[in-house]
């Protein structure tokens, strides 16, 4: 299996052989081996007794990759999948090369996995993320609000491949200028300083539409030069360079209400099926990073098409 190592790409390696290709992170501890055994996972209050436990899906893994030394992995989540009946567990693997998020859908009877992806599925399948994200959307945004297309990017400022994404994103606005574009906020977990660069990107786009997005390319630009230590320091300099009040912005970012709104960004993003990042919508289709801007735009147009036949058939039936 061809994988790139984008951070936390929703991929699934489970079969022995791809995950000994991948290198996984923190297995459950056997007999003569020294890995450290990721802490317990409490389980959700209102999540079905059908859920696997997470000592079984450490176990289930050794049994498929402990013949490697060399891979590692942790739990990240055990919960139940959009697809009724299903389990959902996401694994982060770790090798030299980085991280990759891995998920398998588990069936009621705890006798089975699957490995893939759960797709949406319909004669509209993305009506349901785009609802979502046109009503929960709450970063900074450009373009013409009313655009028959609107593209919304859930990004961490720690990920390289944020980073990587964000000149194909330019590109792709400016060959597609009346689309309108939203940044969502989605710091992993994994990650000891991107929270709070996303509270200062919150706290700056409330501030200055203008400001945010010269702080988002800066952050970017700077991100090997952050640290958990220096975040302060570089985000309120990187503040001051994109035009905002780095004091301010530096208040902002620890209030109990800019932290909900980084809260409530993270939760839309699962809720529409969010794993890792960058992840991209074009009109609720979800697509993972590294797709070219040339298939992008053949994407918005695609899209930009669909609601422009959508429009003109309304006008029509109106003059009737």
């Amino acid at each position: 299996m061809n994988l790139t190592h984008r951070c936390l790409v929703a991929v699934i390696l489970l079969a022995s052989v791809a995950i000994a290709q991948t290198k996984p992170a923190h297995p459950e501890k056997p007999a003569g081996k020294s890995v450290a055994k990721p802490a317990a996972k409490p389980t959700p209050a209102s999540a079905p007794t059908s859920l696997p436990s997470e000592d079984t899906v450490n176990s289930f893994l050794y049994q498929m990759v402990g013949f490697d030394p060399t891979v590692t992995w942790k739990v990240a989540d055990i919960r139940p999948a959009e697809a009724a009946g299903l389990a959902e567990v996401a694994v982060v693997f770790t090798n030299a090369q980085g991280q990759n998020l891995s998920k398998l859908y588990v069936t009621a009877d705890g006798k089975h996995a699957i490995q893939g992806e759960i797709i949406p599925f319909g004669a509209k399948p993305f009506e349901d993320a785009r609802a979502k994200l046109e009503k929960g959307v709450n970063g900074p945004a450009k373009g013409p609000a009313k655009a028959p297309v609107t593209i919304v990017e859930f990004s961490d400022f720690q990920c390289p491949h944020c980073k990587e994404e964000a000149p194909i994103v330019e590109q792709l606005l400016a060959l597609e200028p009346d689309a309108h574009f939203v940044f969502q906020n989605f710091p992993l977990p994994m990650h000891n300083w991107a929270e709070k660069a996303a509270d200062y990107t919150d706290c700056i786009g409330r501030a200055s539409n203008e400001a945010v997005w010269k702080f988002i390319q800066k952050a970017f630009e700077e991100q090997a030069n952050i640290t958990e230590a220096n975040a302060d320091e570089k985000l309120k300099a990187i503040a001051t360079d994109s035009g905002a009040n780095a004091a301010e912005i530096a208040a902002c970012a620890t209030k109990p209400e800019t932290k909900a709104r980084i809260e409530a960004s993270i939760a839309l993003g699962k809720s529409v099926g969010v794993t890792g990042t960058p992840t991209l919508f074009i009109n609720g289709r979800a697509l993972s990073g590294g797709v070219r801007v040339d298939v992008l735009k053949k994407l918005v147009d695609f899209h930009a098409g669909e609601e422009n036949e959508k429009q003109g058939k309304t006008a029509d039936s109106t003059s009737q």
